[in-house]
């Protein structure tokens, strides 16, 4: 047994160090002082200076944050909406159905989705820029979301909505005060997600940005492809600690949501 609980750790050690030595790599090189990777010279915040006094970046960065923010709340809510319905459905075989549909835009390969997004914005008229972005990233969260909420919503019991109904509640406040407070783990699950998708994603984005508009992650990429710069490395540092913000705020919400249902319990 110890054996192979030592075995395990080592495993997990060396998916951790393969997974988060480059971007370490990354983050130490944006401190260089000698403009290249290949040597670390001395530290300097240099690197972070040009990339705060970058006006356009700046822009960039605040679409960025405001396209994340809003795909984030409308899909959250699109998601819950969503995730009720499935779980109303009855018939196993129709169930199982929308949660395959649902499941598509998830496995479906983003070059995919990002040249059906593009040829359908095309087709209906829909210029290239913040509308273009924000559909789509709304698009590719909503089943996020589903899948963060659906598991909460089967874990409940159906004893809660009886009692509920039996005590005199009706449909929405059965839906208000019993069902959403039961899975807002979930809706802040799905929210934090979609969030982090939102921020993160490339592939989709690069299809349907248009001239004058663009993000973070699309912004990184034409600027890898101009030449090594450590203003990358800082700019991508950046962007890293902030997602690493983002779950870590999540953590804690989570734990303060788990003792809360753990007092509402004991009472």
């Amino acid at each position: 047994m110890d054996r192979r609980w030592r075995w395990s750790n080592l495993y997990l050690t060396a998916v951790f160090v393969i997974l988060y030595a480059p971007i370490a790599y990354l983050i130490v090189y944006s401190f260089n002082s000698g403009g290249t990777m290949q040597g670390f010279e001395g530290f300097t915040l240099e690197w972070y200076g040009e990339v705060l006094q970058d006006t356009r970046l700046l822009i960039i960065v605040l679409n960025t944050v405001v396209i994340a923010l809003l795909s984030a709340l409308v899909s959250t809510i699109l998601g819950t909406i969503g995730a009720l319905a499935i779980y109303e459905v009855k018939r196993r075989s129709r169930k199982n159905a929308l949660l395959a549909l649902n499941n598509v835009l998830i496995v479906s390969p983003d070059v995919i989705i990002g040249a059906s997004f593009l040829i359908l914005f095309t087709i209906i008229g829909i210029q290239l820029g913040f509308v273009s972005v924000l559909l789509s990233h709304i698009a590719f969260s909503v089943p996020i979301v589903v899948l963060m909420v659906l598991p909460k919503l089967q874990e409940m019991r159906t004893s809660m909505l009886d009692a509920a109904r039996d005590l005199g509640a009706n449909a929405w406040q059965v839906l208000t005060r019993v069902v959403v407070p039961y899975m807002k783990p979930g809706i802040f699950a799905g929210f934090f997600m979609a969030l982090t998708y939102s921020l993160d994603d490339f592939a989709v984005t690069f299809f349907v940005t248009g001239n004058g508009f663009s993000t973070l992650s699309v912004e990184i990429y034409s600027r890898a492809r101009q030449g090594i710069s450590l203003s990358i490395n800082a700019l991508s540092t950046l962007l890293f600690l902030f997602t690493v913000a983002l779950v870590i705020g999540y953590y804690f919400i989570n734990r303060r949501n788990a003792r809360l249902a753990e007092s509402g319990e004991r009472r």
